[in-house]
């Protein structure tokens, strides 16, 4: 009974450590020593190896090291298998702080002021007061709702969109493909919070960004491939939207000379918006293993049908 972590090496030597302190008596492997193959029933990843069914073929449960798994191709995983996507707690707060960092930023024109520090130009900006200042997040997840409810602190009007229904206090929420322009219509920041999907990919385009009040901005923690490039930038360019703060691109990392690190409007960090945090992440893989023991029901367990 072994589990094998295979992903970030620095971070797989803490899980190690902590495998040891809590579960001494599961025996634990960094890719890719791998031990004996048949020995393993726990894999631990963020990319998974090819032929997972034919190498480990005692293999129980597949976790994936973040919230996602669009990283994942779903069929080299049997469907007997269980999929678990992490939701472990430190996912949600580092994604708390950095969406709030953004949402500040874009809402205090902190863009216009960087560049105005490189041209050396003091000039004041007209503060617009948050309560007239429209959030709207996009996926109501746990990410999702763990966002809404620290950015209402600051007094944003906050409006949630969501595949299925939500009810969460204090924000309108909206469901489903047909409710999505009048959503749009009354966001002046959108974050996009979505998992990929075949459905989600592209979904940040030309008659998304048109939809929106004209001078919006934009965050997005989600994937690269829910940005449509192309459009994204003509629409910064014609002004229909006036910035954004982009974790994610396609690919990653960003290429030497992509427009993105250049443009005066956008602020690019390198997909670390929120880290699966170690001694959290082992506390959560050993919950779902001791459920699984018992027959029980498996928190973060991936739908397959919907891609999440």
């Amino acid at each position: 009974m072994t589990l094998l972590y295979k992903a970030n090496m620095v971070r797989g030597a803490e899980w190690a450590g902590f495998f040891a302190e809590r579960a001494p008596d599961l025996p634990f492997r960094l890719w890719p020593d791998i031990g004996d193959p048949a020995d393993i029933r726990y894999l631990v990843a963020w990319v998974p190896p090819d032929d997972i069914a034919t190498t480990f073929p005692n293999l129980e449960l597949v976790f994936s090291v973040g919230a996602g798994v669009d990283q994942f191709d779903p069929s080299i995983v049997p469907p007997h298998i269980p999929l678990v996507r992490m939701l472990e707690p430190g996912i949600a707060e580092t994604m708390v702080e950095y969406v709030s960092m953004a949402v500040l930023a874009l809402h205090r024109d902190l863009l216009h002021f960087i560049a105005q520090q490189k041209a050396q130009v003091w000039r004041e900006i007209w503060i617009t007061p948050a309560k007239r200042r429209r959030v709207g997040v996009m996926g109501l997840g746990q990410l999702g709702q763990a966002v809404v409810e620290r950015l209402r602190a600051f007094g944003f009007p906050l409006l949630g969109w969501n595949r299925s229904p939500r009810e969460i206090d204090g924000v309108t929420c909206y469901a489903g493909m047909e409710t999505l322009p009048e959503f749009l219509a009354q966001t002046d920041i959108l974050v996009c919070l979505l998992p990929l999907t075949d459905e989600t990919r592209g979904i940040l385009n030309a008659d998304l960004f048109a939809r929106l009040p004209r001078g919006a901005s934009l965050v997005n923690v989600g994937r690269g491939p829910h940005l449509v490039e192309a459009d994204f930038l003509a629409a910064l360019e014609r002004g229909a939207l006036s910035g954004a703060v982009l974790d994610v691109a396609e690919p990653e990392p960003l290429p030497a000379g992509h427009p993105f690190w250049s443009h005066p409007r956008i602020l690019v960090t390198p997909h670390n918006a929120s880290m699966t945090r170690p001694d959290t992440a082992v506390d959560f893989v050993l919950d779902v293993i001791a459920r699984h023991r018992r027959g029980e029901e498996l928190p973060g367990r991936v739908d397959r049908s919907r891609g999440y």
